[in-house]
């Protein structure tokens, strides 16, 4: 069987059986299951194909996906994440448009620990945007901002799905996570200023609303209380591991412990909030070791069949610039976006796109933060984001698919900006890793 002939019983297979509504996971498995039982002998060859994906599960390297997410869900449910939102609110006093930083800085923090674009987007697009619009707030302003957080919170470590690609692509985890840090400062500033640009030429999007005058002791006291211990437990995992100190995985188990203590300190830990956190951070891992059981089995079967291998030859043998190539897979990327959720696509590229980049002499540490800040971009792409209907289920009535594209268009622009200064620069990326 030819290389392109594999190739299309595997991912078609693959295609057919999401398109009958089967979880991507299981799709995975079975188009796996079935490319064993052609390419590697029969009966023999499946089963030792779910031997080595066992085997790929069993990894150290994915120890802090649960944890990372089990510290986000802590975050959340214990109500330490709404502490923060309110104190950050009643800091910015009079700002004009402070409901947006608010959003920008408080979701990104949610989302980066979450790990879930789409439930960041859900949960502030129900608790923000009605009181946004309550306020006066035209929709880019209360819309924009949210669909904006998950570019950062792709990026920012710690980052779930950061330790997922790093693991999918067999790439340092660590340096990954890290090579992230000054890419997201930079992407923060972006959506800082559009917002600021936003309320300057526009004042009435953001209408500015009388607060309680707030005395610098009291100020002071909040920052120490609400703001510094939650930001605090990021902060030091985040420096522990760029110093060497500790490696993902222990950063992962210090962050949740961290908000599990904050918990206690604050009297807000509950059975009930802990038995909320424990379901949701295991029914998140449960999806992503399928994935990476999918993915691991996918690749060895893309390898075996000699598809990976002709894929590679193929696109090489154009004779295109290496950087041509990288937009053709970016483009790819942005266009499986309008349909796909971010795990299925790593599931689905990953094997093709880490191998191609190899051979273009790209670094991988670099080519893996263009392929997450592309995953996130994908999301909120016009016209058919998975993120933009998500925000078109959760916003007011009122609120048309046209406000909620002419919203986004602002923060993808910042974020293909951010992409193209990596482009342009690579050492944003790789010079903290680099130390």
């Amino acid at each position: 069987m030819e290389w392109y002939e594999a190739l299309a019983l595997l991912v078609g297979t693959i295609m057919a059986l999401m398109a009958l509504g089967m979880p991507v996971a299981l799709a995975f498995l079975a188009a796996n299951i079935l490319g064993a039982w052609v390419f590697m002998g029969g009966e023999r060859g499946v089963s030792q194909l779910l031997n080595n994906g066992f085997g790929s599960i069993t990894s150290f390297a994915l120890v802090p996906i649960p944890l990372f997410l089990l510290m986000g869900e802590i975050f959340f449910h214990t109500g330490l994440g709404g502490r923060m939102f309110n104190a950050i609110d009643k800091l910015l006093g009079r700002l004009p448009g402070r409901l947006s930083y608010v959003t920008v800085m408080g979701g990104t923090a949610f989302a980066t620990l979450s790990g879930s674009s789409m439930g960041s987007t859900a949960l502030l697009g129900s608790l923000m945007v009605p009181e946004m619009t309550r306020r006066g707030y035209k929709k880019h302003m209360s819309v924009g901002p949210i669909l904006g957080t998950g570019g950062l919170a792709i990026i920012i470590p710690p980052s779930a799905l950061a330790v997922l690609l790093a693991t999918l692509a067999q790439i340092d985890v660590a340096a990954l996570l890290i090579a992230g840090i000054v890419p997201g400062l930079i992407l923060a500033a972006l959506y800082i200023g559009t917002i600021w640009l936003q309320t300057r030429s526009d004042p009435d999007a953001a209408p500015a609303y009388d607060v309680p005058a707030q005395t610098a002791g009291a100020k002071l006291r909040m920052v120490l209380r609400d703001v510094v211990p939650m930001v605090g437990v990021m902060v030091i995992i985040v420096v522990m591991m760029v110093a060497g100190i500790v490696t993902p995985s222990e950063a992962a188990a210090f962050g949740a412990l961290g908000v599990l203590l904050l918990a206690a300190v604050f009297r807000c830990l509950t059975l009930e909030a802990v038995r909320k956190s424990v379901t949701g951070a295991l029914r998140v891992t449960l999806m992503a070791y399928l994935i990476v059981f999918g993915s691991a089995t996918f690749s060895q079967l893309l390898a075996f069949s000699g598809a990976s291998r002709g894929l590679i030859q193929w696109a090489t043998s154009f004779d295109l610039a290496p950087i041509l190539m990288l937009l053709v897979m970016f483009a790819v990327l942005l266009v499986l976006g309008m349909f796909m959720e971010q795990i299925s696509m790593m599931l689905l590229t990953v094997p093709i796109f880490f191998p191609l980049a190899t051979t273009l002499g790209f670094d991988p540490v670099w080519f893996g933060l263009i392929m997450l800040l592309a995953l996130e971009i994908s999301f909120t792409t016009p016209p058919f984001g998975l993120l933009l209907f998500v925000m078109k289920g959760v916003a007011p009535p009122d609120t048309t698919m046209r406000d909620i594209y002419l919203s986004a268009l602002p923060f993808i622009g910042c974020s293909l900006l951010l992409v193209g200064l990596l482009i342009a620069f690579p050492p944003i990326a790789t010079w903290l890793p680099g130390l």
